[in-house]
């Protein structure tokens, strides 16, 4: 029997992690008929039971408490879709607390957990959401915090953008060749792959600015046509 495919959605605040997380779920349960569910945030319910955010000394255990969430979500799915993990945490204590002690642990915690991380673009409207949202100024500096940690870790990610619907398409199109060697009830997801794949023209450059899968420069140009 194939280990439990777990997927972290990662980014900055307002991002949309969340929504893609429900619905990146639901998609592929609908799509390959596997058991799937998706983790929520365990630092959301934290600020909601305690009425504030966390210090310094509490990071290392949100940390630990979402892995054990995702722990016991693989128990019985075959797919997991992550709202973060330990490395949301991490670069979080580095943005508020000038705190660097935890990348190396979470990177651990992920790397042992997670197959695939995918990292939400920066192309929504910021929101203000309670407790957890500092303001649209610290987007960009969380964005960069955590692509230097996913790739100074070497972990395995994919951007994705797009609005709506377009997004939760762009997330299914990272993830489906992860189930091209799984038996699904269901092929319509690697149908989808294989149409893709298909219509996709031949690779002709490289752009030396990109250092993410599948172009992240065409893509947010598209988002922004």
């Amino acid at each position: 029997m194939a280990e439990p495919l777990v997927i972290a959605v990662l980014g900055a605040e307002s991002t949309g992690k969340t929504t893609l997380a429900a619905a990146l779920a639901a998609r592929l349960a609908a799509e390959t008929g596997l058991r799937c569910t998706w983790v929520a945030e365990w630092l959301r319910s934290w600020c909601e039971r305690e009425g504030r955010t966390p210090r310094r000394d509490e990071q290392h255990g949100i940390a630990q408490a979402q892995h054990a969430h995702i722990a016991a979500a693989r128990a019985g799915h075959d797919i997991v879709v992550c709202d973060t993990s330990a490395l949301m945490t991490a670069v979080y204590s580095r943005i508020v607390f000038g705190d660097d002690s935890l990348g190396t642990a979470a990177a651990a915690l992920h790397r042992s957990d997670v197959s695939l991380s995918l990292l939400t673009a920066l192309d929504l409207p910021w929101v203000a959401d309670g407790l957890q949202r500092d303001g649209a100024h610290v987007r960009e500096p969380v964005d960069s915090a955590l692509r230097e940690l996913l790739q100074s870790a070497a972990l395995p990610w994919v951007l994705v953008g797009g609005h709506g619907a377009a997004r939760v398409d762009a997330a299914l199109d990272a993830v489906a060749p992860l189930l091209r060697r799984r038996d699904t009830p269901r092929q319509g997801l690697l149908t989808r792959l294989q149409r893709r794949e298909a219509a996709a023209p031949a690779w002709s450059w490289v752009c030396e600015k990109c250092d993410v899968p599948e172009c992240e420069h065409a893509q947010l140009r598209a988002v922004h046509r």
